[in-house]
């Protein structure tokens, strides 16, 4: 059968016999099938889908979500990037000690840990256990590969981050939709999830991408009620845009799911050359994140530690992010408010994104390209959520908004037809 999958006589989707009827054919025992069937799925080739039976999986998309190159001339509003001018400069720190560290027996900067203990425990996250990380995706890959085998489900925003949508499906796992709204997650649908089999939610707490839903009270403790019901479930909290995000954090790891872990990372606010995230978590998910850690990279680089560091303690970039903060959250509303005016209903209660609902992403992205902007077509965040495009705000300056909203509006009267007026 793998060979048979390799050489693509079993193509993605196909059906496996019934163990029995299988066995039967071959002339061997039905526990031997099962094995062979459960090996296979160890190995991430077929998946079991309960009364589905056991097929081939799907081949890892990995590539299929990433957005298109920016066309020449265009003012480019589909990257999610932050604007540079908020960004410091990444110098590395002068002196590094030469000579061996230990740094499988000390893998993390105790003054490092201090500081992201600092930072987070004002945001009520318990901070007993940090680790780090080479980025935010490294970390969720590394514990969802730990913590599930291929074919089990995993609990995703819809419309959610693509990056991330991707990597469940590289990791032989099975994505199950969960509607979001502007308040994020929402409890009736991540009940259904979590029903259907999903062993891991991963979610954002505020700035989700690409709607801009944001926990609110009454919201966080609907899904803390939800996830109650499923003690064994792991949760992963992606605060993705945290710094930067005007709206508060509302975690849903203080006196909630028993497994679970908080993750920051800092491309939002001080570069994405810096694959450096920190998190927290309960202290089984800590040892089963080092233990693979220690397997792989063995450690994050104190060299790039001792960078994060040095930018996380200096005033002068902590007025930057400050700033940045300010301007991301006025060129959002800007954009909102303009929309609004002309009748064009948008979300994007936090965060550096708005999400605008359309019938026709196609006629929206090429009409809106035919004015000199590059949105993000909605396709690539979706699972089984309706159309949209995605529009970064970060480099749009209010004084743009105007033309831009002015822009979307031809465009939906333009292709009334298509669009469904």
């Amino acid at each position: 059968m793998e060979r048979g999958v390799a050489e693509g006589a079993l193509a993605p989707g196909t059906a496996l016999p019934p163990v029995r009827r299988l066995a039967d054919d071959l002339g061997v025992s039905p526990g031997t099938v099962a094995t062979a069937y459960k090996e296979l799925r160890g190995r991430g080739i077929v998946v079991t889908r309960g009364r589905g039976g056991t097929v081939v999986a799907p081949a890892p998309a990995v590539a299929s979500r990433r957005p298109p190159k920016v066309p020449p001339g265009l003012r480019d509003l589909a990257g999610g990037h932050p604007d540079p001018a908020f960004l410091p400069g990444l110098v590395p720190p002068s002196r590094l000690a030469p000579g061996a560290r230990s740094h499988r027996s000390t893998p993390r900067l105790a003054r490092l840990e201090e500081v992201v203990r600092d930072w987070l425990r004002p945001d009520g996250v318990p901070v007993e256990h940090v680790t780090f990380a080479h980025g935010a995706l490294d970390l969720v890959g590394r514990l969802l590969s730990v913590e599930l085998r291929p074919g089990d489900a995993v609990a995703m925003e819809d419309p959610g981050y693509h990056h991330l949508l991707d990597l469940v499906t590289a990791l032989g796992l099975r994505s199950v939709p969960v509607a979001v709204d502007d308040e994020g997650m929402r409890p009736d649908a991540l009940r259904r999830a979590l029903r259907a089999g999903a062993w891991a939610v991963v979610c954002s707490p505020r700035g989700q991408n690409p709607y801009g839903g944001c926990f609110s009270p009454e919201r966080r403790e609907a899904l803390v009620d939800v996830l109650r019901e499923a003690p064994d479930v792991l949760v992963v909290e992606n605060d993705h845009a945290s710094a930067v995000t005007d709206a508060p954090l509302r975690t849903l790891t203080a006196d909630g799911p028993a497994r679970w872990v908080h993750v920051r990372t800092v491309s939002k606010f001080l570069g994405a050359d810096l694959r450096w995230a920190a998190a927290a978590c309960d202290a089984t998910t800590l040892a089963r994140h080092d233990g693979r850690l220690l397997l792989t990279s063995g450690w994050v680089s104190h060299l790039l530690q001792e960078t994060v560091h040095g930018l996380m303690t200096d005033e002068g970039t902590r007025a930057l992010v400050s700033r940045a903060r300010a301007a991301y959250t006025a060129r959002r509303d800007a954009l909102l408010g303009e929309l609004a005016f002309r009748g064009i209903p948008a979300h994007g209660a936090s965060g550096m994104n708005v999400w605008v609902p359309v019938a026709d992403e196609s006629a929206v992205v090429n009409g809106l390209r035919s004015y000199g902007w590059w949105v993000a077509a909605g396709a690539r965040f979706r699972l089984s959520s309706g159309p949209g495009v995605r529009i970064s705000v970060a480099e749009l300056e209010p004084a743009d908004a105007a033309r831009l909203a002015s822009d979307f509006a031809a465009v939906l009267g333009e292709s009334e037809a298509t669009y469904g007026g």
